[in-house]
């Protein structure tokens, strides 16, 4: 009778695996015939509200790869802005889907910009090409290369810079049609300084957050008291940062303040934040347990704030990777001119905008799981560091006039994160006594493990990081060697 049980175990098991791999098959074709529906509807409108009588067919061909672009930033970009969130169970999956597919769709249409960069980050001269045709396929090589790199790095779950894949993208159909002496190698040369400049400052400050927060709240006696004098401050830190981030790289489209109008709007942003928040904290905390839990549930609201500030910001600057290259072959083909920054119709905006959302929707969560939950573990606090670090270092490189990628900053805070705790684990002294004085069985179970093992227990996989760094090394290389690869066949058939 129990070899029968387990026998009848077995195979419902077996019944149960197969059901799941049906069911996520199933979810996969669901999500691929609506990704096609998608590009069928953006080649629709291309068609039907680009005005453009000759080459029709070339601005429909281009509205489809800018929505492939498109539902490819959304699959893999957006993920930074709320992985952390979803990790440290902040927000739920679906939840944090809503929040960034309602803000990056707001911020792409409301600040996305009326002018456009064709040519992404002044990277090549548009006036050495005096051959419009050339341009166009140029262009359309560039927009192939970057959505097909981005797609495989998001299967392999490699979260990657869009912008950088752009750049490769434009480099390698420019050189292939004009030459290398079309590239601007100074600024390529400061493009590939960001690869190590935007994670390690992005880590370093996620680092410094955390150790402040670890020194002032998790590891005092009285962790409300603590709470109430400094989490007012940091979610104000939040805001002046958020403005001031806003201000500079997210209302292009409405308005461009001076210098000291942004040091304005972020002190300002911070003194208004203080007053409301320090009373709401106040309120929130009274008859909290004294517990790091209680710390955990006060960072919630500021971190669905931050995960929805940080999607309205890519949004309206990471659609131009989208439609820069689709809105420069519109205008080429439209009055036969090759400009280097050109006005965005509405529905190629529309496209952009809706695209991201989408992909979002369909392939978003295999990369929000990866950044929020398989790299290192995040809670709250953690979380909360990484949307400070991402905000933060995008200011501090825009004053300094430095390419950051807002990809290689978020995901090097999450470095940042969890490499700051391996070394507070194994050389805190202030945790030691904390951990002696009120868990002592936590303790005396680190003295049964090997001294060898506590060395080299690691807090962050080692593995993901890895993969991550190898996409982004080659990510402008391999779009550039893709991108000419295509170019060529199109010139060929042509």
């Amino acid at each position: 009778m129990s070899n029968r049980k387990q026998t009848l175990d077995k195979d419902l098991a077996k019944i149960a695996h197969v059901e799941a791999a049906v069911h996520q098959s199933a979810a996969g074709v669901v999500n691929h015939g609506v990704a096609i529906l998608f590009l069928v509807i953006s080649g629709l409108i291309a068609g039907l509200w680009s005005g453009v009588a000759t080459d029709s067919v070339l601005v429909v061909v281009a509205a489809v790869l800018g929505g492939y672009m498109a539902l490819n930033i959304g699959a893999n970009d957006v993920a930074n802005n709320v992985g952390p969130a979803v990790g440290s169970r902040a927000l739920t999956l679906v939840g944090a889907l809503i929040i960034a597919a309602i803000f990056e769709s707001a911020g792409a249409l409301i600040a996305g910009g009326d002018v456009v960069s064709t040519i992404s980050k002044g990277i090549i001269d548009p006036s050495l090409v005096d051959d419009n045709t050339t341009f166009v396929w140029a262009m359309m090589a560039a927009l192939v290369s970057a959505a097909i790199w981005v797609n495989l790095a998001t299967f392999i779950g490699a979260p990657v810079s869009t912008t950088h894949a752009v750049v490769g993208g434009v480099m390698g159909s420019g050189i292939a049609a004009v030459g290398f002496a079309l590239v601007n190698w100074g600024t390529m040369s400061a493009i590939a300084a960001s690869w190590v400049i935007s994670p390690l400052m992005g880590g370093v400050i996620a680092a410094l957050f955390l150790a402040f927060i670890k020194i002032n709240l998790i590891y005092q006696d009285d962790k409300i008291a603590a709470a109430r004098r400094w989490i007012p401050v940091l979610v104000s830190i939040m805001s002046g940062a958020f403005a001031s981030y806003l201000a500079i790289k997210g209302l292009k489209r409405i308005w461009t303040p001076d210098t000291w109008t942004v040091v304005g709007i972020g002190l300002g942003a911070f003194f208004l934040t203080w007053i409301i928040v320090r009373p709401l904290i106040r309120r929130q905390s009274q008859g909290m347990a004294n517990r790091n839990q209680s710390l955990r549930k006060l960072f919630h609201i500021p971190l669905i704030f931050s995960a929805a500030l940080l999607s309205f910001a890519h949004g309206a600057n990471d659609v131009a990777n989208a439609i820069g290259p689709l809105a420069a072959i519109i205008h080429t083909v439209e009055f036969s001119d090759i400009a280097g920054k050109v006005a965005v119709p509405m529905w190629v905006m529309v496209i952009g905008a809706f695209g991201i959302s989408l992909g979002l929707f369909l392939y978003g969560p295999k990369l929000i799981r990866m950044v929020g939950a398989k790299i290192t573990k995040m809670n709250p606090m953690r979380a909360y560091c990484v949307a400070l670090s991402a905000a933060i270092t995008v200011i501090i490189a825009s004053w300094l006039g430095l390419p950051v990628s807002s990809t290689h900053v978020a995901v090097g805070a999450v470095f940042g994160v969890g490499f700051f705790r391996e070394y507070y684990t194994k050389h805190s002294k202030r945790r030691r006594a904390m951990v002696t004085r009120y868990k002592p069985a936590d303790v005396e179970a680190e003295r049964r493990v090997a001294p060898e093992e506590i060395r080299h227990r690691k807090l962050v996989r080692r593995s993901h990081v890895l993969t991550i760094l190898a996409a982004w090394v080659i990510t402008v290389p391999a779009t550039a060697l893709l991108s000419a690869l295509v170019f060529f066949c199109f010139d060929l058939l042509s």
